[in-house]
């Protein structure tokens, strides 16, 4: 390999990992923490997310959508409600208004609550303030920093960028200068029985190798997030001609007095859907034209789900898609695997391990990276010191 070009890959990687080194590690750790964010939740948070009895048959949704309502302050509305196929567990409804244009966590949720209810009873298990809820905070660190979806958003969005060059880069610098078996073996092994230094060296190019893919697959993900013109282009270019068209509601010539019946009727049907299957959520209608939008998943993979847009004024159901629809496109299908891509889940629980293990090693990259800086930089001081008082003494000896 070219001694200039490996240099050059040798500034870009290490000037990149300086300026973004602490982000990442930040995004790492709280990646981590969210690994097994549901897991934890319901070990953790079980009152809230379990009903001590299960009833004999669950009342009607809109009757659990109004206890919910009850309970918010301020007479909010909730917006979505999150039901499992499990039948000890609770209903989840969820209240949100974000400011864009706030430039602190707290700021970007106008208010954001989660009400959990007995489906069997209708009574209210709690109310969170998710503002204040420990994982919800982590989460928005993991996505901006708590500095707003304006400012934070843009920081990591980029920094994933410059995590994604730094892979590619790294992998130039992990390739030896000249191959034989010594370098072959340095290459994927840590050599336990050197000097601290040396295993700080082995442990960031062997542990970097070792978790290229997964960091790539994240990353990718993460900038599908972050950056809209992104994700339409590639959306667009894998989709070519194939068409995805919006569903709308037929705005009623009367007024219109049947709420209850027709999401009543939404919540039947997603309730026999969900037969066999993991989860479903319901997004109730934002405006005149707006859909019931309700998404069933059918494991713990995310993508694997089907889809309704149900009419907010006759419950008929106008667009139905499912992962196994073969004309829903590429890109289309690509997207919807995005999550599960993200976090490790779309190669099953085994994925979701390495995808941890993968962020505790993208944790440490910067932390050993730095100390190969100083380290390299300790040293070449005494070069220099080195060469002088071989020039001095070389001209004192004429």
């Amino acid at each position: 390999m070219n001694s200039r070009f490996r240099k050059i890959i040798y500034q870009i990687h290490l000037w990149l990992g300086l300026t973004s080194g602490l982000i990442v590690v930040i995004m790492a750790v709280t990646g981590c923490i969210l690994a097994f964010e549901k897991e934890l939740k319901h070990t953790f948070y079980s009152e809230k997310y379990f009903v001590k009895n299960i009833g004999k048959e669950k009342l009607q949704l809109s009757d659990l959508k109004l206890k919910a309502e009850q309970a918010l302050p301020d007479s909010l509305k909730v917006s979505r409600v999150e039901i499992s196929s499990d039948l000890s567990r609770s209903y989840a409804f969820r209240s949100l208004k974000m400011n864009n244009e706030a430039l602190t966590f707290w700021g970007s949720y106008v208010y954001y609550y989660r009400v959990y209810v007995d489906p069997y009873t209708g009574k209210v298990l709690e109310v969170e303030n998710a503002k204040t809820e420990f994982f919800e905070i982590v989460m928005d660190l993991h996505r901006r920093l708590l500095l707003g979806e304006k400012i934070g958003k843009t920081i990591t969005g980029y920094s994933t960028i410059i995590l994604a060059i730094m892979l590619f880069s790294g992998l130039v610098i992990w390739f030896p200068r000249k191959l034989n078996k010594n370098a072959t073996k340095g290459m994927f092994f840590i050599k336990t029985s050197a000097n601290w230094k040396r295993i700080n060296y082995d442990s960031h190019n062997v542990l970097g190798f070792y978790a290229v893919i997964p960091l790539l697959l994240i990353s990718y993900a993460a900038v599908i997030w972050s950056f809209e013109d992104i994700d339409k282009w590639v959306k667009k270019t894998l989709n070519g001609n194939v068409k995805t068209e919006k569903a709308k509601s037929t705005i009623p010539s009367e007024e219109f007095t049947h709420q209850k019946n027709i999401l009543n009727l939404v919540g039947n049907t997603v309730g026999k859907s969900l037969v066999n299957k993991e989860s479903a959520l319901i997004n109730f209608p934002k405006t005149d034209e707006g859909t019931y939008y309700a998404e069933v998943t059918y494991g713990n993979k995310q993508y694997q789900n089907e889809q309704f847009n149900f009419d907010q004024y006759s419950g008929k159901i106008l667009k139905h898609q499912s992962y196994k629809d073969k004309n829903i496109g590429n890109g289309t299908a690509l997207r919807e695997r995005n999550y599960d891509l993200h976090t490790g889940s779309i190669f099953g629980t085994i994925g979701r391990f390495l995808y941890l293990f993968a962020g505790i090693i993208a944790a440490s990259l910067p932390i050993t990276g730095f100390i190969i800086y100083l380290n390299r930089k300790k040293k070449k001081p005494k070069k220099k010191v080195h060469t002088k008082i071989h020039k001095r003494r070389y001209a004192l000896s004429k």
